[in-house]
């Protein structure tokens, strides 16, 4: 199999010209005929008994053609790909046969897609703004409330009026002119006080009052209201107060410390909770200074892209939410059923996501060309490592799933953002 001609024809489409020689189409042609006669029945032989003469005889020298071509198409397209020094795309491939026939080298043109030349200049040198993290002792304070808050208990109220925050029990018999509405009523109701989940004015109108009371909530409906028939109508409930509970919360010691963590002391539990508040703050300045800069590369990016490669990403970004759907019980199909979206629809969302990914895939991949990035023997084995820390795999077995030639290409991209971080000049922020 070789190459016989490359030519451009049109913006990242080039047109390759394939020839197989004929003894390889030849020795292809028989292992069809092989495979293909056992199911073949000819007048006077046994089924897939007839020499290969009376089968072509009978049917014509052609019929095992196209199955040949079949055979030899994909290795044929792949050691042409490769001898031009082409980057293919997955996209729609034109196929033209020029010559075929026993004896005669096989022949036949593809136009295929290739990833686009770009340029990029000025990557060097971005400004980026990145704070300065600070974790103050009111930071601390309010992670350990919501460790209290996770460990409190609810307790009964005997001795005030409610408040805001408590739970209260309640019934409830709403009405509008004297008329029930549907929803409109519930028994041992637990609602909390200054939560909003009900109709503006009503959580106010109970507190204040004492376990045992029956009263009336006067309240008006919003004119945004989900029920057509009580938008914007005035609405009373009759209410009768059960019971009025408040959260308890657990003091902070070091009893609480030594339930709630590993630590024995509060002292060395917040001095924890300062480190991790602290790491976690600046992993998200150096994960916004990094969008910073590939918001800037995106857009000094230059090039003519083709579609496919934004088709593909998308395809793939779906691939992807679906996977995440079956982790959660849910499937496609079902879950286009739900939302009333389609397959085209739900690919198109992902469309911005999917143009900004490529974008910079090309931007990083064209500086490491320019920079003459190149990924050693030790980027990989450490690469590796990482993915089998991650995965909890022996190494050996992600070598057998990722490719070394396709993660060079990622250690490659990765070296190009740290060329580029490295380089970032660093403002204060505003």
């Amino acid at each position: 199999m070789s190459l016989k001609a490359s030519n451009k024809v049109d913006t990242n489409r080039y047109e390759l010209t394939i020839t197989v020689p004929a003894a390889e189409f030849d020795s292809a042609m028989t292992k069809v005929f092989q495979r293909e006669n056992k199911k073949i029945t000819i007048p006077g032989f046994r089924k897939g008994k007839a020499p290969r003469a009376y089968v072509e005889k009978y049917y014509g020298e052609s019929a095992f053609y196209e199955d040949t071509v079949n055979m030899l198409y994909p290795a044929a397209l792949e050691g042409a790909v490769k001898e031009s020094g082409l980057d293919m795309i997955e996209d729609q491939i034109d196929f033209d046969l020029v010559q075929i026939g026993k004896g005669k080298d096989l022949e036949f043109k593809v136009k295929i897609t290739v990833k686009p030349e770009v340029a990029i200049d000025g990557y060097k040198g971005l400004e980026i703004e990145k704070p300065e993290v600070v974790v103050t002792e009111e930071d601390i304070d309010n992670e350990v409330k919501k460790v209290q808050d996770r460990n409190s208990r609810m307790v009964t109220v005997e001795d005030r009026a409610a408040e805001n925050g408590d739970i209260t029990v309640i019934d409830f018999d709403g009405s509008v002119d004297g008329v029930p509405f549907d929803g409109g009523k519930a028994e041992n109701y637990s609602l909390e006080l200054g939560s909003g989940s009900f109709i503006p004015g009503f959580e106010e109108q109970v507190v204040g009052h004492q376990t045992g009371d029956e009263f009336d909530v006067n309240v008006k409906f919003p004119e945004d209201y989900h029920a057509e028939e009580l938008k914007g109508k005035d609405a009373v409930f009759a209410i009768k107060l059960h019971e009025i509970k408040k959260k308890e919360l657990p003091e902070v010691d070091d009893d609480f410390v030594k339930d709630v963590s590993e630590f024995d002391t509060v002292e060395a539990y917040r001095n924890d909770l300062k480190d991790k508040l602290t790491k976690a703050r600046q992993n998200k300045v150096n994960d916004d200074a990094d969008n910073q800069l590939i918001d800037q590369l995106v857009e000094k990016l230059e090039g003519e892209i083709p579609e496919a490669m934004y088709v593909n990403r998308m395809n793939e970004d779906v691939q992807e939410f679906a996977y995440r759907l079956q982790s959660q019980g849910l499937d496609m199909k079902t879950y286009m059923q739900y939302t009333g979206q389609t397959e085209d629809s739900i690919r198109e969302q992902f469309r911005p996501q999917a143009t900004r990914q490529v974008k910079i895939r090309l931007a990083l991949e064209k500086i490491a060309a320019l920079e003459n990035i190149e990924a050693t023997d030790e980027d990989l084995e450490n690469e590796y490592k990482k993915l089998a820390d991650a995965y909890q795999m022996e190494v050996d077995k992600v070598k057998g799933f990722i490719p070394a030639e396709e993660l060079k290409k990622d250690v490659v991209v990765q070296k190009a953002i740290d060329l580029v971080r490295d380089n970032a000049v660093i403002k204060a922020a505003e």
